[in-house]
């Protein structure tokens, strides 16, 4: 339930169309419902902007499906994260109007369209190919969000003429997603480039000494580029809410 669905059913209500037991049906589970097992949040869409996703990892197929359907019942589509091929196989028999998206490792059922809302574009850039699972899971939360999102791939450092020559897709952007591993470099160079919000996202992609993404994480922390702001290790999820909250003000 967020701010558009509770408008027009308080709407519908005003003039008529909806008898006011229904109305108080369709609200029956405010401010979340109970399944035992997890709580789903209805009302978080209402509060903060952006509706509750699915964090996959760790949970079954069968209670994604549950809470999914719980969700969508309320009028929302379904994002659910960090979902493995094996669990997305499960889940699709289970729940139907699923689409998997495989690099990204997420999980949409879309039940109502997603107008753009956002005051602008929001790219998406990676180092490399290799953080692209990441740079998709930002790239999607952040489109589910009500946001045109552009992508603009494998331009780190090693060959930083690749960036250099796409300067005005970077100085186009309203809000922008910088994803790197290994040493963490490219958000520095970028936000050296532009005067909009450089959203730093460090990925575990990288050689030993990179231990995991922290090495990434200390270089993007300890920036001299103003302004840069940094997520956790391979957080595209939590870019992209960050990103679209910023794109929405």
């Amino acid at each position: 339930m967020d701010r558009r669905a509770l408008h027009e059913l308080l709407a519908r209500v005003q003039g008529g169309e909806l008898a006011i037991e229904a109305a108080l049906e369709a609200l029956r589970d405010f401010p979340f419902a109970d399944l035992t097992f997890a709580k789903p949040d209805l009302h978080r869409a209402l509060r903060t902007g952006q509706a509750e996703v699915i964090f996959g990892s760790g949970k079954s197929a069968a209670e994604i499906a549950a809470i999914a359907e719980r969700l969508s019942a309320h009028g929302q589509n379904v994002l659910v994260t960090r979902l493995d091929v094996a669990h997305a196989e499960e889940l699709l028999r289970l729940a139907s109007g699923f689409v998997y998206h495989p690099e990204a490792r997420i999980a949409v059922q879309q039940v109502r369209d997603v107008p753009i809302t956002g005051n602008g574009t929001i790219l998406v850039v990676t180092a490399g190919t290799s953080d692209r699972a990441v740079a998709e899971e930002a790239a999607w939360t952040a489109a589910l969000a009500g946001n045109a999102i552009e992508r603009l791939y494998d331009v780190g450092v090693a060959g930083i003429h690749r960036l250099f020559d796409r300067r005005d897709r970077l100085a186009a952007a309203r809000v922008l997603i910088v994803v790197a591993g290994m040493e963490g470099a490219l958000p520095s160079v970028v936000g050296g480039l532009v005067d909009k919000p450089v959203i730093a996202v460090p990925t575990s992609i990288g050689y030993g000494a990179s231990f995991g993404g922290l090495a990434a994480l200390l270089g993007m922390l300890n920036s001299c580029a103003a302004g840069l702001m940094v997520v956790n290790i391979d957080n595209g999820f939590g870019a992209g809410a960050a990103a679209s909250r910023i794109n929405h003000l």
